[in-house]
């Protein structure tokens, strides 16, 4: 496995962790908070790897999330 898989393997668990706890969180269903997610600068944020945010907890981004959400 390349480097890049790996780290695209980490980016594509760490978002499933975020929208399973923003799911739990808001008690939404995960296709509401996949939408919520996928449209949210944050997600753009990981996905350009902005100052190293895709290594943060999924939590600390969860909570990231719902101050954008608010």
């Amino acid at each position: 496995m390349s480097e890049k898989d790996l780290e695209n393997f980490y980016r594509e668990h760490l978002e499933e962790d975020i929208i399973f706890c923003l799911s739990e969180r808001r008690n939404i269903t995960t296709d509401a908070a996949m939408k919520l997610f996928y449209n949210s600068r944050l997600a753009e944020r990981i996905h350009k790897g902005e100052f190293g945010i895709q290594y943060l907890d999924y939590s600390i981004l969860t909570d990231l999330l719902e101050q954008e959400l608010d």
